[in-house]
């Protein structure tokens, strides 16, 4: 008895989640277009390059390599 109990509560859930699912996406506010707006403009291709260049000069004083290289420029060419 408490198997076919749990079990029928059990699928009573996974049938229930995709209505949940639905409601919380048809609740979702829509962006606005000033949050799209706020952005920051795209950087040219030269400004990439250049930035890219200056995170390896310094992952290089840093003598990083690997993994940790990787996180650093990363986080560099982001800004961060």
């Amino acid at each position: 008895m408490k198997l076919s109990f749990s079990s029928f509560i059990a699928g009573a859930l996974m049938l229930s989640m995709p209505a949940v699912c639905a409601a919380q996406q048809q609740q979702a506010p829509a962006a606005t277009p000033s949050a799209t707006a706020a952005k920051a403009p795209a950087m040219s291709d030269d400004a990439k390059q250049a930035k890219s260049k200056a995170c390896s000069a310094e992952a290089d004083a840093k003598k990083l390599h690997g993994k940790e290289r990787k996180e650093f420029r990363s986080k560099c060419k982001r800004g961060g």
